[in-house]
């Protein structure tokens, strides 16, 4: 198997082990009870957690130690406003495992293109192919050697080289208007 092949086979493993952990009873720590209570008299606001059932989530289940007295009990509660809220990690975990799984084959892509490409490019085409001097070029013949590099582009057909084709082209134009619009400066002046 190829290293992309058995990264894509462990991944789909992974996300089919945490499926499995999902599909049993929730986790204490996916459900709580949360109480937001405002300052009453002289005790300052605060807010309290609590993992209990849904049916259980209100002041009097949640609010412990209860910072008033008796009497004032039943006044303070009516103040605190209690929400159940129920999360899934296991969904969570996914998300977390599948972006970082993306963002690490995008960096290892980016090793590649900066690191292994550039070497790659000099054994297949030589390193006196790739870099042009001024020198290279002809003053009389611009694109002398844009037909070699039109040939070399056909026999291999793929995308790349036509890329670079273009790019050399391109460079190549340039250089012939850099020189166009010096000389005409020159002749003007």
């Amino acid at each position: 198997l190829g290293p992309g092949l058995g990264l894509g086979l462990r991944l789909c493993w992974l996300l089919a082990a945490l499926a499995a952990l999902g599909a049993q009873a929730k986790n204490s720590e996916d459900v709580r009870c949360k109480c937001i209570c405002p300052p009453y008299k002289d005790h300052s606001g605060h807010i309290y957690n609590k993992n209990v059932s849904q049916k259980d989530c209100d002041c009097l289940h949640v609010v412990e130690p209860m910072p008033v007295p008796g009497p004032d009990v039943e006044a303070y509660c009516l103040r605190c406003e209690c929400k159940y809220e129920e999360r899934s990690s296991v969904t969570i975990k996914v998300t977390i495992i599948i972006y970082l799984s993306i963002l690490g084959l995008l960096l290892l892509y980016m090793v590649y293109l900066t690191l292994v490409e550039p070497i790659l490019k000099r054994r297949l085409f030589g390193h006196s192919q790739l870099i042009q001097s001024d020198e290279d070029i002809g003053d009389h013949q611009p694109f002398a050697n844009a037909h070699d590099v039109l040939a070399r582009s056909r026999s291999r057909a793929n995308v790349l080289n036509k890329v670079e084709y273009a790019q050399q082209r391109w460079k190549l134009q340039v250089q012939e208007q850099r020189k166009s619009v010096f000389d005409r400066h020159v002749v003007l002046s």
